[in-house]
């Protein structure tokens, strides 16, 4: 079996040709022995993987995706004592979370083989209750699709930093020219918005959607469906859910209504909202509150990225497409509360309203620490900022 997961592995590493390495490359810890990945389907995991391993002797690595049927029915443990006891010394396992009790198999791999193990998987795991007790062995980390920058990066073949988001608060008209020196922002921000979230787009632009529907249609109906073990008579209604959320926007949506539209009770639609969250199909922003659950109602609810919003919706709302933008960029490193005044709190902090160029300070004009993000202005001024610049975030 060995054998032919290897012979696997060459073949899968051959056309994995990529060398552009997304932010969290740089972002990763490798001196850990047991390192997961999480995100979305389509964000550059399985890349990641096979780059890092090619930095390696070939020998000694070996990747193979868990619901390979080479692999199917076979324990974890056994694959990895078997390759460990040839000399192998680094694991790459790819959607684990197609492995029943893959927790307790990792900790047995952590706890009695000299082997690093580095994995992917639905960004809806979670390890921090396991009976395996993975969460004291295992470094997670969370990680979106392509920012605006890298999306540049990839198109245009440069180099640009990110900046934190105190430095765009303070610095934003002297990043910004120093930007639009190198590139002009609205020849490409739209793009990035209708195509640019999800790196496979370079592959294959003109089937690109085609491929998003694909991806969110494989969340809801596999990894969705065996982690949290939805009944599947129930799958259709989280797509009908999907297609409703494009009808209404963020701060209108009656949920009451929406769970008869669908034929569900309110609290198994909370419970859907939260499992969507999960797997980076929606995007909720809660009240700030101490006592936060994920089972009641959003103050506002989201496609998860504009891209979702361009693929699903038929008439994509301007402004419901740049909240997202805001939400999807900043909510990396910062927490996002709902706001009644302005349209979001930051980390308990700033203030933002998100609009377009002719959006005035009337809203928040005597609160400190308020800012307007803005679209169609290449350059700000003061607390005025342009919303393409927290593309730069990471």
């Amino acid at each position: 079996m060995l054998d032919e997961l290897r012979i696997k592995y060459d073949k899968i590493s051959k056309l994995i040709t990529s060398t552009y390495k997304r932010y969290f490359y740089e972002k990763i810890d490798f001196d850990n022995k047991l390192i997961g990945v999480l995100g979305a389907r389509g964000i550059g995991k399985t890349t990641f993987l096979i780059q890092y391993l090619k930095e390696f002797d070939f020998d000694k690595t070996l990747y193979f995706s868990a619901d390979s049927i080479i692999a199917s029915g076979v324990k974890l443990y056994d694959i990895a004592e078997e390759f460990s006891r040839y000399g192998g010394e680094i694991l790459a396992i790819d959607e684990i979370h197609k492995i029943k009790n893959f927790e307790i198999e990792l900790k047995e791999i952590y706890d009695f083989l000299d082997l690093k193990v580095l994995f992917s998987g639905s960004s809806a795991i979670s390890l921090e209750h396991s009976k395996a007790d993975l969460s004291r062995r295992a470094v997670l980390y969370r990680f979106k699709g392509l920012s605006f920058r890298e999306f540049l990066e990839l198109k245009l073949g440069k180099s640009f930093q990110s900046f934190t988001l105190d430095e765009i608060l303070e610095n934003h008209t002297n990043i910004a020219n120093s930007l639009t020196k190198e590139f002009k922002p609205f020849v490409y921000f739209k793009e990035y918005l209708e195509f640019g979230y999800y790196p496979y787009y370079f592959e294959a632009p003109k089937s690109y959607k085609l491929k998003v529907e694909e991806s969110i249609n494989t969340v809801i109906e596999n990894d969705l469906l065996y982690i949290f073990h939805i009944d599947i008579a129930n799958i259709d209604k989280l797509k009908q859910l999907i297609k409703l959320l494009c009808l209404s926007k963020p701060y209108e949506l009656n949920l009451t209504n929406l769970a008869k539209d669908i034929g569900i009770g309110r609290e198994t639609l909370y419970r859907y909202i939260h499992y969507l969250t999960l797997g980076n199909v929606l995007c909720r922003v809660d009240m700030l509150n101490k006592k936060q659950s994920h089972f009641k109602k959003p103050a506002k609810l989201y496609l998860d990225n504009p891209n979702l919003t361009y693929t699903f919706c038929k008439n994509s709302e301007i402004g419901t497409v740049r909240e997202q933008f805001f939400i999807n960029s900043i909510s990396i490193n910062h927490k996002v509360n709902y706001s009644k005044i302005g349209d979001f709190l930051i980390d308990e902090k700033y203030i933002v309203e998100i609009g377009g160029k002719n959006k005035s300070f009337d809203q928040i004009k005597d609160l400190p620490n308020s800012f307007l993000a803005v679209d169609d202005i290449e350059i700000g001024y003061k607390t005025k900022i342009p919303l393409w610049l927290f593309g730069f975030l990471y």
